[in-house]
């Protein structure tokens, strides 16, 4: 069994808009093994974004703890801080809005290198830089260390993005819905080259994304986490979760997903919400917060306590789930036949 490298404790986030209070991040907790994927996943709005830059220290957590190997980020200082911003990094969603327009590419990834003192003088740093960009697959060198980010595709201001996050030897590694914004066509390449660089630098990579197919490839040997409305749902690795859902909505997100055999189409079980509509942050139900738009919502249990992530009962999986039905065995009955 890997070390834990990262901690999260009770971690919940609010954002506030006027007096208004908007709870983004609730009961997040979380054990983040050495050298391991983990992908988050859940529709836009449910905290994924947040809890990355959590993580990555972009954000505090209004209440909670993030433990990075051992010690409170929170609590760190001086040479401790320093390690900790080096240990853990990110990969931003836009490759547009994410690198300065005014320097060149550089000047973006010799900053950092100079800031952490990592090498000393301009030839050093050049020699690094040209490492770096050549290990993301852009060369000839030459045609990019000097080039400003407009000049460059969609895919080479990603693949500098992914270089700029390597520059420290993070032992974490944030992706943001990393290959969104790039064309279909080259996103199995970075994802092939992500895999690659976890592989050879030995660190957490945590993924982030709304895309369960996307996780279901880039993370089979790891974990997958699935987010609903600032709380995670359903944990559990990938093949455990994509094969065998104990969620109601991690069984919703699979039947919405494309298959390419149309035999697979017409067996596949078609899933039909009760209501499609989210509800906001700033009025959630009672109980469950995914009971309004749930299939097996069982009246006077789903709309009760907010569950919480347990075994399910009576299973072989080894994942955990957050609903209620499932993990008091009230109700499983019902749940079982309506899914068969």
């Amino acid at each position: 069994m890997s070390k834990s490298i990262m901690k999260l404790n009770n971690i919940y986030r609010s954002f506030k808009k006027g007096r208004t209070v908007i709870p983004v991040l609730k009961d997040i907790n979380m054990d983040l093994k050495e050298q391991e994927y983990i992908c988050f996943v859940g529709e836009s709005g449910c905290g994924k974004t947040t809890l990355g830059k959590i993580i990555t220290g972009l954000l505090k957590p209004s209440s909670g703890e993030l433990i990075y190997q051992g010690k409170d980020v929170a609590k760190l200082k001086g040479s401790s801080y320093t390690d900790y911003r080096r240990g853990v990094q990110i990969i931003h969603q836009d490759p547009y809005a994410s690198l300065n327009p005014t320097h060149t590419i550089f000047d973006i990834l010799s900053f950092p290198l100079y800031r952490h003192k990592v090498v000393k003088g301009r030839k050093a740093a050049r020699e690094k830089v040209s490492e770096l960009l050549t290990s993301v697959g852009l060369t000839p060198v030459a045609a990019v260390i000097d080039k400003y980010p407009h000049q460059l595709s969609g895919g080479q201001r990603q693949r500098v993005g992914i270089a700029r996050a390597l520059t420290t030897n993070p032992k974490v590694i944030v992706a943001d819905e990393s290959v969104s914004m790039v064309d279909v066509s080259i996103r199995i390449s970075i994802l092939h080259m992500m895999m690659k660089m976890r592989e050879e630098l030995g660190s957490t990579m945590i993924f982030i994304t709304h895309d369960l197919a996307l996780a279901k490839y880039f993370a089979w040997k790891g974990r997958i986490a699935v987010m609903y409305l600032g709380r995670i749902v359903e944990i559990g690795t990938t093949p455990e979760i994509t094969q065998n859902p104990q969620h109601p909505y991690t069984k919703s997100l699979l039947s919405a997903l494309p298959e390419p055999d149309p035999d697979v189409t017409r067996r596949k079980e078609k899933i039909q919400l009760r209501s499609e509509d989210i509800p906001r942050l700033t009025e959630l139900p009672p109980g469950c917060p995914f009971h309004p738009r749930c299939p097996w919502f069982v009246e006077e249990l789903c709309d009760g306590e907010i569950p919480v992530l347990a075994d399910v009962p009576d299973s072989d999986s080894n994942a955990k789930v957050a609903c209620t039905p499932l993990t008091t065995g009230k109700g499983l009955n019902l749940y079982a036949s309506t899914t068969s």
